[in-house]
């Protein structure tokens, strides 16, 4: 079976200059979980939940402090002016571009590849989602959900 037999051909995607608060309300709206990033119609990275989760956990220097369950006890008796930070920050966090946040180290795939290659590079590499590239453009998007309902199909067929 070939990723065109499985693939999304009607990715949704982002633009690199779109903020994260953008990029984050498609991915609830579309119910997924990440999306390619365009330069206009070039593929420039994938954004993921993930990639906005960092930037809420503090993981990189400077980025925004959360409180753990019992620091929200004290807070409010302690500092309240931490709290007036952490909401600064959120909004902060919300304004940067998704070319700020995004993963530019992308693996793709093309559509005449097989659906074994795809699950090995999603496999080996740790991704959900592989953009479809074909004569250097988007042509789709395949997930490990997608080559799950395949092999599901294949084998009611079969």
């Amino acid at each position: 079976m070939l990723v065109r037999d499985v693939m999304n051909s009607k990715p949704v995607t982002c633009q690199n200059e779109d903020t994260v608060s953008e990029a984050a309300r498609e991915m609830k709206r579309k119910k997924i979980s990440g999306m390619p990033v365009l330069d206009g119609d070039r593929l420039v990275g994938v954004i993921s939940e993930s990639d906005v989760l960092r930037l809420l956990s503090g993981e990189e220097e400077g980025q925004l402090w959360l409180p753990s369950p019992l620091e929200i006890l004290e807070v409010p008796f302690r500092d309240l002016l931490k709290w007036e930070k952490l909401h600064a920050s959120v909004e902060d966090i919300s304004k940067k571009k998704v070319s700020e946040v995004m993963h530019r180290d992308v693996r793709t795939i093309g559509p005449a590849d097989s659906i074994e290659e795809a699950a090995s590079i999603m496999t080996r590499h740790r991704i959900n989602r592989l953009p479809v590239i074909e004569n250097d453009k988007l042509v789709g998007i395949v997930t490990r959900g997608d080559i799950i309902t395949g092999l599901g199909k294949s084998n009611e067929e079969a």
